[in-house]
């Protein structure tokens, strides 16, 4: 997967997601000290960055693969996601998820004309897509597909040509489907930018993958829901040990901390899949050279004010 390929996925989407605004903000300049441009996927078609591989996936199906229908597994976005661009394509999709997704993604999938099945965790709703594949769908992959990953790639593409000069730019890593399509656009067209990945505490699985030479499986644990599979690919793994800097990993309460802190600062209302991202950005200034000028790529905003306010009760954190 290359940048030719990225830029194909941009013209074969073009009219089923929005080009998301790429921003300088002054709140997060002041709150780090230093310069930071904010990429807003959070207020992409269906609120993440997610729109972009499912549409590039869906819109690479023949007449066949449309007609007997998708599957796909997700802990949140995804999810929504698919069924959204299904929806808008005539396509029937499954959306299998664990029971701990958010309650509100189920419904925004169900919304948009999608069946969903529930499983007890991650790992069951992997299986479940298996035996569904076997029945004759196609299976939407998250991370684990070179067309889906060029899709979610389209991100850096925009970055990498609307934003001023960055040093660093920091990307949340669930599958690595987004960290592997921006890194091959941004390796590609601003070869000198260091990428940080950033990943929560007991969903660490690329930051384990690089410390071990390959994906390993583990149980998540983490609260972000959207950053928790079981395991990251063997296509995102080798994008992200030959393109990524480093993959940094912050707890929960940080991620959650850093939502806050966003809308505080930033004026945006994300998820703690996004903002884990500050935390992270404050070790970045710390290793980086004086002049660093920050990237971070604001993946989502599918929280619920109650849900980020129940962890926030949860890790005990001052709302503001």
């Amino acid at each position: 997967m290359d940048l030719a390929a990225i830029q194909a996925a941009a013209q074969r989407i073009a009219h089923d997601v929005i080009r998301t605004p790429t921003v300088d903000s002054p709140g997060l300049s002041e709150a780090l000290g230093v310069p930071v441009t904010a990429k807003l996927e959070l207020l992409q078609r269906t609120g993440s960055f997610k729109a972009r591989g499912a549409a590039a996936k869906l819109r690479s199906l023949d007449a066949a693969e449309r007609a007997a229908g998708v599957v796909a597994v997700s802990g949140g976005n995804h999810g929504i996601a698919v069924a959204a661009v299904a929806d808008s394509l005539g396509v029937k999709a499954t959306i299998v998820m664990p029971r701990s997704a958010p309650r509100r993604a189920v419904e925004l999938a169900e919304r948009h004309g999608a069946t969903v099945q529930l499983t007890a965790d991650v790992t069951e709703a992997f299986a479940l897509s298996g035996r569904l594949r076997s029945e004759g769908l196609t299976l939407v992959h998250p991370f684990d597909d070179p067309v889906v990953v060029a899709g979610q790639g389209t991100v850096g593409l925009e970055l990498a040509l609307d934003a001023g000069d960055l040093t660093d730019v920091l990307v949340s890593v669930g599958g690595g489907g987004l960290i592997a399509g921006v890194a091959v656009a941004l390796r590609a067209i601003r070869p000198g930018v260091r990428i940080w990945g950033v990943e929560t505490a007991g969903s660490d699985t690329m930051a384990q993958a690089l410390r071990a030479g390959g994906p390993v499986t583990l149980v998540p644990t983490s609260i972000v829901s959207t950053l928790s599979p079981p395991a990251v690919a063997p296509l995102t793994y080798a994008h992200a040990r030959a393109l990524v800097d480093d993959v940094l990993v912050v707890s929960d309460a940080d991620a959650v901390r850093g939502t806050l802190e966003l809308a505080e600062a930033a004026k945006v209302w994300t998820e703690p899949a996004a903002g884990c991202l500050v935390p992270a950005a404050r070790r970045v200034i710390e290793r980086a050279e004086p002049g660093c000028r920050l990237g971070l790529v604001v993946c989502g905003g599918n929280a619920t004010v109650a849900d980020v306010l129940a962890w926030a009760d949860r890790f005990g954190l001052d709302r503001g």
